[in-house]
């Protein structure tokens, strides 16, 4: 047994204690200024007790908490944390030099994912479904979760049952629960191709008997019992099998507030980039005709189709286009007023070179990671834009991810 003093939070939610080799020791659970006790594995710190707790130290919301993986920083009072979460992007942009006006954090409430991805294996002859363990691939089962809706929770015996249907002996399933407004849409991805074709009965029996809006395996619908519809700014949106989804609706809605407030009233056209199911565009579509540019099919089909049928907004073309490989080029920037990007984790590195060579007045840098996000913005420092606001948001309760929404203006100099 060890006693550490904890001399920071780490970027990953773990306490960090500094060695006098320059080496740092991660102790997860733990917090600033405290004193705990620990084994040290190896290179691992196992944390036995805490001997002298941060005043900033909470009782965790959730009887799982430690066990399970899905969160880090339960333990953290809400002000401390909403900082920890800003300061993961300050520290971010000042990797990279950058100064900014960096807001406060945006946090959602307990209880707003409608969408998680859980994990199904079969333990013996037994299905079990539940998150993992931290840095381990056994799972917890769940009697509780604080961060997901109700619904999503109480889907449980449906993806029970179906991870005793189709699970193969080794590994196991990742369950995709949404809530949509028809009902749960679960998606099934790690069964074969061909357990698909056999099981194709019984998956349709199973989703009538626990009251399933669609059942899709393998990013095919295997049955849609109701439209797995959800709304985007009163635009009703059919998501396809599989396809991304911001996880938290207040989170989405707290994004497109600041998206849609940066554009000035007299851009007349958008482009949103990387645009998905159309988080952005849609909201943009009342004040100015979008160019949405997507590189997922079904993606591009879902909003070009919900662009149809939508009344008292602008035109919105939808573009199936691989933005990492072709960006859109200074010369198809030209008419361009205001750009929206929110790219993968990976970021937007070529298309931000070539933004950085355009006229465009504005732009809008939306990221789940503030990493990339930090790079990308350098680039358009570097080629003239000023940036105005940063804000988190912190859409992924109590896990060491945050959002990131940060507009630019082109200089006039």
């Amino acid at each position: 047994m060890t006693e550490l003093v904890i001399d920071r939070l780490g970027h990953r939610g773990d306490g960090v204690v500094l060695q006098p080799d320059g080496r740092s020791l991660f102790v997860p659970y733990t917090l600033a200024g405290e004193t705990v006790d620990v084994d040290l594995q190896g290179g691992a710190t196992r944390l036995n007790r805490i001997l002298t707790p941060s005043p900033d130290r909470i009782e965790p919301a959730c009887r799982h908490f430690g066990a399970c993986g899905g969160c880090l920083l339960q333990h953290v009072a809400p002000a401390p944390y909403a900082d920890f979460k800003r300061r993961l992007v300050v520290d971010a942009l000042a990797d990279r030099g950058l100064t900014a006006d960096i807001g406060e954090t945006r946090v959602v409430p307990p209880h707003s994912r409608r969408r998680a991805t859980f994990a199904g294996i079969m333990a013996g002859r037994h299905p079990l479904v539940g998150f993992n363990e931290r840095a381990s691939h056994r799972l917890v089962g769940l009697e509780e979760c604080p961060v997901v809706k109700p619904q999503l929770l109480a889907a449980l015996p449906a993806l029970t049952a179906l991870t005793g249907l189709v699970a193969p002996r080794k590994g196991g399933l990742d369950l995709t629960v949404t809530l949509t407004a028809g009902g749960l849409d679960v998606s099934v991805a790690g069964i074969a191709a061909r357990d698909v074709d056999r099981l194709r009965l019984p998956l349709i029996e199973l989703a009538e008997r626990f009251d399933l809006a669609r059942l899709s395996a393998g990013g095919e619908a295997i049955v849609e019992r109701r439209s797995a519809a959800i709304d985007i700014d009163g635009v009703a949106v059919t998501l396809p099998p599989g396809g991304f989804l911001q996880a938290s609706a207040e989170a989405e809605a707290i994004m497109g507030e600041l998206v849609t407030a940066a554009i000035p009233a007299k851009a007349k056209r958008v482009a949103d980039l990387f645009s998905g199911i159309g988080t952005f565009a849609l909201r943009l579509a009342r004040q100015a005709e979008v160019l949405a540019i997507e590189g997922e099919a079904g993606a591009v089909a879902a909003l070009d189709r919900a662009a149809r049928g939508m009344t008292g907004r602008h035109r919105i073309t939808a573009e199936r286009r691989d933005l990492a490989r072709r960006p859109l080029i200074e010369k198809e920037l030209e008419k361009i007023d205001a750009v929206v990007f929110d790219p993968p984790r990976a970021g937007a590195a070529e298309q931000s070179l070539w933004l950085a060579r355009s006229k465009v007045p504005t732009v809008v840098a939306v990221s789940c990671n503030p990493a990339t996000l930090s790079r990308d913005l350098r680039t358009l420092v570097d080629g003239g834009y000023r940036i105005e606001t940063v804000t988190p948001v912190d859409q992924f309760l109590w896990s060491s991810h945050v959002e990131v929404v940060a507009v630019l203006r082109r200089r006039a100099d």
